[in-house]
């Protein structure tokens, strides 16, 4: 049995009247919502190489009855929906890569550029975010033409966004797209109009554009690797500092969740989708033996990770988030 005291009851309320002071006060308003996301980039080291992974943006649009051409609409949703995009919808992301080799700062392909949507077109602002400054890019090198890799080269104005910067580019991708006999052969509107955009946006741009071969090392340690088949130049590259390797797919596939699970399906953009087919099961059947670090333009952010061969495919194990370098 408790015994109050004169002495315990004046305590207990002067406590109990100093209690309201001591309560955290509310807010007095809501927090307003931020309405937009963080800057998209991440880091991460190949030998004394320091790379970043700069996010595009992602764009997401339903599936068409042609987006896989040869396997029917309903295949290509279920994998979707196995993969949690949303219903009949998938989600692209849009992945460039700076590699700073300690004396070249080298841009590998460059995103889809202003004015496209506004879920895409965020390179610069996310190499603002990074610390990289555009007219600090020694090189930038493209692995095919197609606008999701090079209309990122000008500014909204048409200037150039990396002032300063040689442009390397596939000499069998310059010489298919470039040439006026292979745009008169051209069917359908999106091939017709990738001849007409891979011309307006290198327009001027011949004398400062260099040419590079399969086989070569484009910048040292940067070396390109041919993947045709999504492009007849379509180039990957391998990138190495000592015994250290990453192998920068670019567009041997498209999304992971389909095109990786089933190589052997043709997306709509591969211009030789059977060459396309068998290039996928070669790129990976080295990657997957090498149990090499694999990089993704279409992989999500950040669009690094292992491919391993499962059944008839291949899956993508997504690299570890590092908090350090």
């Amino acid at each position: 049995m408790m015994n109050l005291t004169r002495r315990a009851l004046i305590g207990g309320v002067a406590a109990s009247s100093l209690a309201p002071l001591l309560r955290p006060l509310p807010a007095g308003a809501a927090a307003p919502v931020t309405g937009k996301q963080a800057p998209g980039f991440y880091r991460y080291k190949v030998g004394s190489f320091e790379c970043t992974s700069l996010n595009d943006g992602a764009l997401t649009y339903p599936i068409s009855a042609d987006y896989v051409t040869n396997v029917s609409k309903d295949q290509v949703i279920a994998a979707a929906a196995a993969a949690y995009f949303p219903k009949d919808m998938v989600v692209c992301p849009y992945n460039p890569q700076v590699i700073n080799t300690g004396s070249k700062l080298v841009l590998i392909d460059t995103g889809w550029g202003p004015g496209v949507d506004p879920a895409v077109g965020h390179v610069l602002h996310n190499m603002a975010a990074a610390g990289l400054e555009p007219g600090a890019v020694d090189t930038v090198i493209i692995s095919h033409f197609h606008r999701d890799h090079i209309n990122g080269l000008r500014k909204a104005d048409g200037a150039l966004a990396f002032p300063n910067a040689e442009i390397k580019v596939p000499s069998p991708e310059w010489a298919f797209w470039m040439s006026d006999d292979n745009m008169s052969k051209a069917s359908g509107d999106m091939m017709q109009g990738n001849f007409a955009n891979a011309r307006k946006i290198f327009a001027g741009l011949a004398d400062r554009v260099t040419k590079y071969e399969w086989g070569q090392e484009v910048v040292p340690g940067i070396t390109a690797v041919e993947t045709s088949g999504h492009t007849p130049g379509h180039t990957s590259f391998a990138v190495q500092s000592g015994p250290a390797r990453v192998l920068i797919q670019s567009d041997v596939t498209n999304i992971p969740a389909l095109f990786v699970r089933h190589p052997d399906w043709h997306v709509m953009y591969d211009v030789e989708p059977d060459l396309a087919a068998r290039t996928r099961y070669r790129f990976f059947d080295m990657a997957s033996a090498e149990r090499a670090q694999v990089v993704g333009f279409h992989f999500p952010f950040p669009c690094l990770g292992q491919i391993e061969k499962d059944g008839a495919g291949y899956r993508l194990v997504p690299a570890a988030w590092s908090p350090v370098l």
